[in-house]
């Protein structure tokens, strides 16, 4: 399943230019977008699954314009939005029924035992019957996830998934995505967390500012921080020092004042410690210094 992004641009109607230029293409697998709150992301998630139409430029699945095959498209995703909503007087599972309906299954046989596997998959089976409007917000969103993979969608876009979700139910999300993405499906997989990515992408972009700034592989952005990362221990008057000076990413509290992770090119006036960056540190790294130095050149 390919999917091709050429020259696509998305201006809102006071002037907000929201895509500039993007050029991306991926196929089966996990697939990231990282970027900050406003990057573009949504505006990129809602073109792609046809709910919303570019100013100009194009997106292709296996060859095919989206907005000339919207249809046949539509029939093969599944979307979880970042402000995912449901009717609030049918209960779990009859959303869930409802949602299968929707997505073409037409046997109520199978797709009943389909609505109870996913329910189970997420960790809501127990509480099939309960109103939707009664679930927790943790609970909501695992339903927004199964609404998105109901169906057997061929591409799956999730916006912000892992919002309000705890650390277990996180990390079962991202075993069933990584599970779904052995198979021919490509997932599109938009969040500000940047843990989401390093675990289960296999590519990735980062926009900033309607514009994309990186594309390539997690470890690509990884290897952009190295020897770009440091570990101090500080008294609290460095500390304060060092917060006015440096990318400050990690703060834990010892006896003699803070043990320190910033990301910085050098650190020359404080003895410090080069360690191995993981994908937080090269997206601070990255949007923070390197881009930077790109724009100032």
């Amino acid at each position: 399943m390919k999917i091709e992004i050429r020259d696509l641009n998305k201006i809102y109607p006071n002037g907000n230019r929201a895509l500039k230029n993007i050029n991306l293409e991926f196929g089966h697998g996990m697939f990231g977008l990282l970027g900050p709150n406003g990057a573009g992301k949504s505006s990129l998630m809602r073109i792609i699954v046809t709910l919303m139409k570019p100013t100009s430029g194009v997106v292709l699945v296996e060859g095919k314009d989206i907005q000339k095959h919207r249809k046949e498209i539509r029939a093969m995703l599944g979307y979880l939005p970042q402000d995912f909503r449901f009717f609030t007087a049918l209960k779990t599972w009859e959303f869930l029924d409802y949602s299968g309906s929707l997505a073409g299954m037409r046997n109520r046989k199978q797709r009943i035992a389909e609505v109870d596997r996913l329910l189970d998959q997420v960790g809501l089976l127990e509480v099939r019957d309960r109103k939707a409007n009664r679930l927790s917000g943790g609970m909501k969103r695992r339903l927004g996830i199964a609404q998105a993979l109901i169906g057997n969608p061929r591409i799956i876009v999730v916006d912000e998934p892992t919002t309000g979700l705890d650390p277990d139910e996180r990390i079962r999300f991202r075993n069933i995505l990584s599970t779904l993405s052995q198979n021919d499906v490509t997932i599109i997989l938009s969040t500000h967390i940047v843990g989401d990515i390093s675990s289960t992408c296999q590519g990735m972009a980062l926009l900033n500012r309607g514009e994309l700034v990186f594309e390539g592989k997690p470890e690509d952005l990884i290897r952009h921080a190295e020897g770009h990362v440091f570990r101090m221990n500080l008294t609290p008057y460095e500390y304060e020092k060092a917060k006015e000076r440096y990318n400050v990413i990690s703060t834990i509290p010892v006896d003699a004042g803070w043990e320190v992770q910033v990301v910085s090119d050098d650190v020359p006036e404080f003895e410090a410690a080069p360690i191995i960056p993981n994908i937080e540190h090269a997206y601070v790294y990255y949007m923070e210094h390197k881009m930077h130095a790109e724009l100032t050149e």
